[in-house]
């Protein structure tokens, strides 16, 4: 079955856990013995009904607050999809767990509380997954119970979004008007709004076409290891290991090595399940090329005649992760695909404001979670497209060589100038 992964977001009490909890419910995926825990919980808290967020909501402190801190993935299957959703934090603190729970979406849910209408987050949350190039958008307008099942209200909310969404990329754009708490729309169409004639959120879903949002056009394959066994039958074996990141690789192809630059053709795609004659994303396969070649972890597997941008002076917008700012001047170790390079700020160009859209072209640092476009010098050639048009070679992180820590992770754009 096809697997569909999502990221929820939205502000703090919007719902998100609740209707995690609800789809998981409604769809008959929640063990005897996980309704039980939630359900002696909820009695030891005093709450009137069974709380659905407890299932998303595992860590102490997020029960203890009633908000979600960390991501929480959660899997389960329909008879038509397989789905991997992550419940990402509302909170404005949090909002680069957000960006690391969307970074491999192929949709985004934003919540929005129908008594509050659009928040600050409601934008910032639409941008980001503008931003991240996540391919379709669904906005669910929450606790319509608590307005009457307005459609008046739904609709305000509606027009308001769109008029905010003309400005960001988003192709395909959803509004579902749900209930989390009592289940309206969630799994099945609620009687109490006869009016809104599209589909359930769990429908919308499984029907969601996303089998050409990849890019099978351009061939990258970043080779993550050198296979070269060096006992039993396979002596002599030399192939390269490593995710297919976009393309179609055939056996027989003929194809190029970065940064190297020799050609040779493919002479067999093998896996842990026996040989292929054609691999495609994401599948974890094996190489073997035609001519032995000088080529290790990190170079780059692709056409001769469609190759991605080699370059040592990138721009990339950051989305910036660390409580310590980040200014000109910093040096820092920089992964991108299977390749690790070190990477010198060279300048800031704008810091962004995502509620205006406004590009602060005066900012000379970016400070935790803000979003802004930097110009950056690594030790070596990095082999990357676009992000909008290959969101696998076209992202990166940046890490701070001193603790380890990722403190940005980046959306790479054209080479600077």
């Amino acid at each position: 079955m096809e697997l569909l992964r999502f990221a929820t977001a939205g502000s703090v009490d919007d719902g998100k856990s609740t209707l995690i909890g609800r789809l998981l419910y409604d769809s008959k995926q929640v063990y005897e013995d996980q309704l039980e825990s939630i359900e002696r919980t909820s009695r030891e808290r005093g709450d009137e009904r069974v709380d659905l967020a407890l299932l998303t909501d595992g860590l102490r402190a997020e029960r203890e607050q009633g908000i979600t801190i960390d991501v929480a993935h959660r899997y389960f299957a329909t008879p038509r999809r397989k789905f991997i959703v992550a419940d990402t934090p509302g909170h404005v603190q949090h909002t680069r767990n957000m960006v690391t729970g969307c970074s491999t979406a192929d949709l985004a849910l934003v919540l929005v509380d129908a008594r509050n209408g659009i928040t600050e987050q409601t934008r910032r949350h639409a941008f980001i997954a503008s931003l991240l190039r996540i391919p379709h958008l669904a906005i669910c307008v929450n606790k319509m119970d608590l307005v009457d099942y307005s459609k008046a209200r739904f609709e305000e909310i509606r027009s308001e979004l769109e008029e905010f969404a003309v400005r960001l990329e988003i192709p395909d754009l959803t509004f579902i008007p749900i209930s989390a708490l009592h289940g309206d729309n969630v799994v099945d169409r609620s009687p109490e709004m006869p009016w809104f004639q599209g589909s359930p959120l769990l429908h919308h879903l499984e029907e969601v076409h996303i089998a050409s949002d990849r890019n099978l056009i351009d061939l990258r394959f970043p080779v993550q290891r050198v296979v070269r066994p060096r006992s039993g039958g396979l002596a002599g074996f030399r192939g390269y290991a490593g995710q297919m990141a976009s393309g179609v690789l055939e056996v027989g192809d003929e194809v190029l090595v970065l940064p190297s630059g020799f050609t040779t053709r493919v002479e067999s795609i093998e896996t842990a399940d026996g040989p292929l004659e054609r691999a495609f994303p994401p599948m974890s396969i094996v190489v073997r090329l035609a001519d032995e070649l000088d080529i290790s972890r990190g170079d780059m597997i692709c056409r001769p005649r469609n190759q991605p941008a080699c370059t040592q002076d990138v721009s990339a917008m950051l989305c910036w992760m660390s409580e310590a700012p980040l200014r000109v001047g910093a040096k820092l170790s920089l992964k991108h695909t299977t390749r690790w390079v070190r990477a010198l700020v060279r300048e800031i160009d704008y810091r962004l404001d995502v509620n205006t859209l406004h590009r602060d072209r005066e900012a000379d640092e970016l400070r935790l979670n803000d979003i802004g476009r930097v110009e950056l010098r690594t030790t070596a050639p990095i082999f990357y497209d676009e992000y909008p048009r290959n969101r696998a070679t076209g992202s990166m992180i940046l890490v701070d060589e001193a603790t380890n820590a990722t403190v940005a992770a980046g959306m790479l754009r054209r080479p600077a100038s």
